[in-house]
């Protein structure tokens, strides 16, 4: 969950970090499509099904129309296992290592600052997205690469700069950094934060305000590649696994998942406080200026300058760390997330 900042040492309420109040919902606030993929049984069909399709698959999504998950599949066998399960199935031309294939070719051939490629299951493709700091030569570059891939991949222009969200100010603090916490975790009696990597690499100690004393040490980071570290807090606190909705309540967090193209989510953070928005690509390689990150999911959610490390979630389901975005245009934003679950395994905690 996400940190709520408090004028004391307990980080307890910094997982919600907030925001602006840019696209901010009401807590409770969802959709139809929200409530589907919140559910834990959703999110295990998703998983069950992904791994017994292997390749006969090229990703699932929530239809934001019924809420169902509906999944992709190249041969008449997976479209029955899939109905049989109790999911839609859609037949595509591509599956999972043909998509694939085309992000080997982007990766080799067009590893451009400003960039980021994921898939999108919607629409059997490659999703790619050009900054503006990509110059025309270098979009040339990129579209040579796309075209050669026989209408597996489309790229599309996005305003401001991808860039990881850190800035110097509120929520968790150190060495003059500002961040956001993301969950509360444990491992047997021990407590924990997760945060995101590029910021737990600059800093080892971390108070919940600025100047204030230090409630928790970084115990791991990795950054780039990944973008995820935790912090063991050591001020004696023992803070709730809930997540600060900035409106004077918290959403409590019971379990963790990966999440779906299509469903509604929410992003907590301490600049730009409560977002919502909604998952557009997974597996997704984002090019910052100091290293790519790999395995990411992008969404429409807004986030400004220091709501790195805050809390993706969908009701009570722990879903990313925040990593950066391109900004935010009126209400629609390009929030990225590390796979929360990918962390937890990393440093074998859980939510709670």
């Amino acid at each position: 969950m996400r940190r709520m900042l408090r004028a004391r040492t307990s980080l307890t309420a910094l997982i919600a970090a907030g925001a602006l109040g840019l696209g901010a919902a009401p807590a409770g606030a969802g959709t139809t499509a929200e409530a589907a993929a919140a559910a834990p049984a959703t999110y295990r069909l998703d998983s069950e099904l992904s791994q017994r399709l292997g390749d006969d698959t090229a990703g699932s999504y929530i239809d934001r129309r019924t809420g169902d998950l509906t999944v992709t599949v190249t041969s008449d066998r997976a479209a029955e296992q899939v109905r049989a399960a109790g999911a839609v199935a859609k037949r595509v031309e591509r599956g999972a290592a043909r998509l694939e294939a085309a992000m080997a070719a982007l990766e080799s051939g067009a590893k451009i600052t400003g960039t980021s490629w994921g898939i999108d299951p919607r629409t059997n493709q490659v999703s790619v997205e050009a900054d503006q700091s990509v110059s025309a030569r270098e979009l040339a570059r990129l579209r040579k690469v796309a075209d050669a891939q026989d209408g597996a991949v489309r790229i599309s222009r996005v305003p401001g700069t991808f860039k990881r969200e850190v800035a110097g100010g509120d929520a968790i603090y150190g060495g003059g950094y500002r961040c956001s916490a993301a969950f509360n975790v444990s491992k047997g009696t021990t407590r924990y934060f997760v945060t995101a990597g590029h910021c737990t690499n600059d800093v080892a100690n971390w108070s919940a305000t600025s100047g204030g004393p230090v409630i928790g040490v970084r115990e791991g980071t990795s950054f780039p590649t990944n973008d995820y570290g935790i912090v063991r807090y050591t001020d004696g606190s023992a803070p709730a696994g809930n997540v600060n909705l900035y409106n004077g309540s918290y959403q409590d967090i019971a379990s963790a998942a990966n999440a779906v193209v299509g469903q509604a989510i929410r992003k907590s953070g301490s600049t730009t406080k409560v977002t919502s928005g909604t998952v557009t690509a997974v597996n997704v390689t984002v090019n910052y200026g100091d290293g790519p990150v790999y395995g990411m999911v992008r969404t429409t959610a807004c986030s400004a300058g220091g709501d790195s490390g805050g809390a993706h979630f969908a009701g009570s389901v722990a879903l990313g760390i925040h990593s950066g975005s391109s900004g935010c245009t009126g209400t629609n934003g390009s929030a990225i997330h590390q796979p929360v679950k990918e962390a937890l395994s990393a440093y074998g905690v859980n939510v709670y």
